[in-house]
C-alpha cells in the first residue's frame, strides 16, 4: 500500500512550501500538514511536531534525493563576489571571504529582546559559523 508518510518538519510555512514546490517541479506529489493550525497559534508547534511535509511512501527516497541535490546545488550557486556594499560589520567570513554575514543572536534572545551579547556570526554564502574578537 502506498500511504502518506511524514517526510520533513519545518518551523515556518515558507520553508515547507518552498520544498513542496521543488518536489512538484520534479513530479513528486506532497502535502503540508499542520500549516494552518500552527499559523493561527504558533504555540502549538511543539505539540504538533511543527509543520510537516508528507510524501507517499514509494516516493520517499526520490524526494529525499531531490531536496538534497537542490540544497547542495543552491548552496554552491551563490557567488562570493556578490557582497553587501556597506556592510554592517568590517570583517569577512574566514572560510569564504564574503562580507555578507549576520550576527546570530538566536540563542541569546527571548521574543526578539536581546538578553546577552553574542559574538557568534554566520555567513549567508557558506553558512560558516564563527566568532570575531
Amino acid at each position: 500500500m502506498n500511504d502518506l508518510v511524514k517526510f520533513k518538519f519545518y518551523e515556518t510555512a515558507l520553508e515547507a512550501n518552498r520544498d513542496k514546490q521543488i518536489l512538484a517541479e520534479n513530479d513528486i506529489q506532497s502535502f503540508i500538514a499542520n500549516e494552518q493550525t500552527i499559523q493561527s497559534d504558533w504555540l502549538l508547534s511543539q505539540a504538533l511536531g511543527g509543520i510537516q511535509l508528507q510524501v507517499f511512501e514509494n516516493d520517499f527516497k526520490t524526494a529525499e534525493k531531490i531536496l538534497i541535490d537542490y540544497h547542495e546545488n543552491n548552496k554552491f550557486s551563490l557567488k562570493v563576489e556578490h557582497t553587501v556594499e556597506n556592510p554592517k560589520f568590517d570583517f569577512v567570513c574566514p572560510k569564504c571571504g564574503s562580507n555578507h554575514i549576520y550576527k546570530d543572536d538566536s540563542s541569546t534572545s527571548f521574543f526578539g529582546i536581546s538578553l546577552l551579547s553574542s559574538d557568534k556570526y554566520v555567513c549567508y554564502y557558506c553558512e560558516n559559523e564563527f566568532t570575531h574578537e
